[in-house]
Parts: structure tokens; C-alpha cells; sequence
């Protein structure tokens, strides 16, 4: 059940409306009814009675969870709105089963000023469809030359929290440490690409055994590892927050495990690409296959799984990175990297982290929703599905499956690596502040939160 995208400006509704939901099962566990209305969860209980104008929604089956937050999406919006749109992105989001999205700096011009940002902010309150929230440059243009305007950044409407010049590395250390210092006094965090950008000259893969065959440029594992490995230590000097981005090698797990075991203040992420992909698919010479970092062996997947279950790695971060079709239907070396991730990433999950037996639907919830709120400071996501709390609630269908069609997505890009590949769980509803963004139109047609009904988000 897909519904098409939304027009580019849509009217907005006034109308609330309460919904039951009947029979779900929370978290993967117990059943319960759920009635939304205004915005909040108003009761959670067994055989709770639909008031007059309720819509009714049969759940037998289906898994409610928290909407999932993504601490890593670029949205290219402003100035490359070919790759996507911050309408398209977050409607793509919505169907994914986001709630709340991170828009990444690097667009054009760069959200490295108080103005950019909230015009980002802006335009999500625009659309609609998901909580966006601005990720502010750590360095001017992301050149990596001099900190941008942090601190007005955080003042700004768009109240940003977390500062990444991802796509570059920060890679000069009096820098970063200067950055990890200025974000202490408001607790923001600094998201780091670790990329030693010496070490990565001309890499086209990952060095190894694949790299040699291919005779492509290696990208070494030791080009990430290091960069983790000096920011942890500055992150214990300064006492502030470090969030390591895309983490995609077994040292580097190791490094994260090491830092934490010893009270450092460091979170991580995987990708759900670097969850299920290897380096293997590289010999088709399909650029689909080309992201930053790259995809690693089959070593490194088990490696990021095992420390996603077991804490080390914090959550699940998209990096959904939407590109133009003539930036990746060309050959490898002159292809952009990144894949798209958002409206895949929940089947990705669930194929790799709950069919293994490695994680339930609980521990999806903590690292698709519970921690990335957590780690972003957004107040009204991640929480509870409990009386009193923000109605941003999602129902899955764990037992449908899909053969993945980038055709049919919302997103304006066509890159997923997964295109052709039968997944398991499909979103049924995604309710964001209350308002089903995703529904079986039956039943209600989808809209986006008005600017009005969107003033109680904080």
C-alpha cells in the first residue's frame, strides 16, 4: 500500500479527527487499542470504546511502534532540487515510517548560517509530512577551515542541536576540538564523517581482496579508524558530545566499545546498507553500489550487526542520499556516491537485525526512534506509546513482504542498491502529531500537518 505524493503546496486541514486504533500489537508484544486525538495519544488500553467520530482502524496483525527518526538524511534542498526536495524527501520519509527526519548541511548554499537553516526548518513545517530538523555545518562552506555560526544557529527558530559537515571529514584537530568545546555550553553534538582524507585520495572501494581483483583504488578501512579513534580522545579531553557517523568497519565497532567502556560520550551509527551490502557487489561495476564509506566485507556487516544489538553501535541512520539519475547511471569512477535508504530502511532492518534472532521489535524501536530523539534532543519523538504523549505512531506489517521497485518511491532518487529484492515488513499507517500521513485510503486520505496544527511541535 503505497499512496502517491502529495502536490507541492498542499491546502491545509483543520479538521481533527480521533482515531482507534484496535488490536495492535505494541512493540511486538502485548495487544492493545490506541485512540489519538489532538495530537496525543489520549488512552492506550484493551477493548477501549470508539468515540462518535472516531475512525476505526482494524490492527490485528500489525506492530505499533514510535515513529522512526533519522538522525541522517539529505533532503538537497536548497539548490539541488534535481536530487530531491525537502516535499519529496519527507514524503518519501512518511512511507518509510518517519516521524522525524535530520537534514544534512551540505546543500547549496551550505546550512552553515542561522538564515539557511531556518529556511530548511521552513520548509519542513511547509510540507509536513515529517518533523524535519535542520543539521547545522561545523565548518564555513564545509571547508573545514574555520567554524561556522554555531551558536546562532542554535538560537535560531530551527533550534539546531546537532552540527555535521558529513560528506567531508572535519579532519584538523584544533578544529574539531574547538568545535566539541563551542557545543558543550548548549549540549549540541558534533556528527563526524571519519574520513582521513590523505588516506582516501582517489579510493573508488574498499581496499581488499575485491579492490585488487577490480584494480580499483582502495579505500582503507584504517582511513575511518583513525579518525574514530583520535575524536573519542578528544571527546574524553573536552567532556562533550561526539555522534560517529555511518560506522562501517569491525575496527571501528572496536574503537567505539573501547571509548565507551571508559565512560567517553560518544554514540554511533549504521547505515542499513552497511547492514546487508558487501564489497562482492562491486564486481558488477554498478555504481548503485558506490557510497561513502564504501560498502565492506562480509566480516565488517557482522560486525556492525553484533554492535547494534548489543549497544555498542547507538541506531540506525539512512544517509539516504538521493542523486540525479545522470550522476550514477554512468561508469564507476566518474559516479556520485550514496544510495537512497529512507522508505527501505525499516525492511532492511527487520531482514538483518529481527529475522537474524539478533534484535526483537523493542530494540528497533530504541535505535530507529527511542535513541536518535535522544541523541538529536527532540522532545516529541521517541516517546512511549502511552496516554499523554505526541501521537507519532507507526503500524507495521511484519509479515508482508515486497519486491523493492525504486520506480514507485517517493523520492525524486532512483539509486537504492536494493531495487529487485524481496524484503520483509511493509508501513501500513505512519500517524505523525496525530495525522495519518500513510493510511489505507479506505480509510482516510493522507494529509500533511497544516502550519497551525504544526505549532504545538517543539
Amino acid at each position: 500500500m503505497r499512496s502517491a505524493p502529495a502536490p507541492a503546496a498542499p491546502t491545509p486541514s483543520h479538521t481533527v479527527k480521533t482515531y482507534l486504533i484496535r488490536n495492535a500489537s505494541l512493540l511486538g508484544k502485548e495487544t492493545a487499542d490506541i485512540l489519538m486525538s489532538g495530537g496525543l495519544i489520549t488512552a492506550v488500553g484493551t477493548a477501549l470504546q470508539a468515540p462518535q467520530d472516531a475512525v476505526v482502524i482494524e490492527a490485528a496483525g500489525l506492530i505499533a511502534l514510535p515513529g522512526m527518526v533519522d538522525l541522517h538524511t539529505h533532503l538537497r534542498e536548497p539548490g539541488r532540487e534535481d536530487a530531491e526536495t525537502v516535499e519529496t524527501g519527507t514524503r518519501a520519509a512518511a512511507l518509510g515510517g518517519f516521524t522525524s527526519v535530520h537534514a544534512m548541511a551540505n546543500s547549496n548554499p551550505v546550512a552553515d548560517t542561522a538564515g539557511v537553516v531556518e529556511q530548511v526548518w521552513s520548509l519542513g513545517r511547509r510540507s509536513g509530512w515529517v518533523d524535519v530538523r535542520p543539521v547545522g555545518a561545523v565548518t564555513v562552506g564545509l571547508e573545514g577551515e574555520r567554524l561556522a555560526e554555531l551558536g546562532a544557529m542554535a538560537d535560531s527558530r530551527a533550534r539546531v542541536r546537532v552540527f555535521s559537515d558529513d560528506g567531508k571529514c572535519v579532519s584538523d584537530p584544533m578544529l574539531m576540538r574547538r568545535a566539541l568545546e563551542y557545543v558543550k555550553a548548549f549540549d549540541g553534538v558534533i556528527a563526524q564523517h571519519a574520513q582521513e582524507p590523505r588516506l582516501t585520495e582517489g579510493a573508488q572501494m574498499n581496499e581488499g581482496e575485491v579492490s585488487a581483483v577490480l584494480g580499483l583504488a582502495g579505500w582503507p578501512a584504517v582511513a575511518e579508524e583513525s579518525i574514530i579513534a583520535r575524536d573519542v580522545l578528544l571527546a574524553r579531553h573536552t567532556g562533550s558530545r561526539l555522534h560517529v557517523c555511518h560506522v562501517s568497519t569491525a575496527g571501528s565497532v572496536e574503537i567505539i566499545r573501547w571509548a565507551k567502556e571508559r565512560g567517553i560520550n560518544v554514540s554511533a551509527e549504521a547505515t542499513p546498507h552497511h547492514l546487508l551490502l558487501t564489497d562482492d557487489l562491486v564486481r558488477s561495476y554498478d555504481p548503485v553500489y558506490k557510497v561513502n564509506p564504501p560498502l565492506r566485507t562480509a566480516a565488517d556487516v557482522e560486525a556492525l550487526r553484533r554492535g547494534l544489538a548489543d549497544g555498542t553501535i547507538d541506531i540506525v541512520g539512512t544517509d539516504h542520499a538521493p542523486h540525479p539519475s545522470e550522476h550514477k547511471e554512468c561508469e564507476w569512477a566518474q559516479a556520485a556516491m550514496g544510495m537512497t535508504g529512507l522508505e527501505t530502511a525499516l525492511s532492511v532492518v527487520q531482514h538483518a537485525m529481527i529475522e537474524t534472532g539478533l534484535m526483537d521489535w523493542e530494540g528497533f524501536a530504541r535505535v530507529t526512534s527511542i535513541t536518535p530523539a535522544a541523541i538529536g534532543g527532540v522532545r516529541t519523538q521517541g516517546r512511549p506509546l502511552a496516554a499523554g504523549e505526541p501521537a507519532n505512531v507507526i503500524l507495521v506489517n511484519p509479515s508482508a513482504h515486497r519486491t523493492v521497485d525504486p520506480s514507485k518511491m517517493a523520492s525524486k532518487g532512483r539509486n537504492s542498491p536494493f531495487a529487485g529484492l524481496e524484503l520483509p515488513g511493509i508501513v501500513q499507517a505512519t500517524f505523525f502529531a496525530g495525522h495519518p500521513t500513510v493510511l489505507d485510503a479506505a480509510l482516510n486520505t493522507p494529509h500533511p500537518v497544516s502550519a497551525e496544527e504544526y505549532a504545538w511541535i517543539a
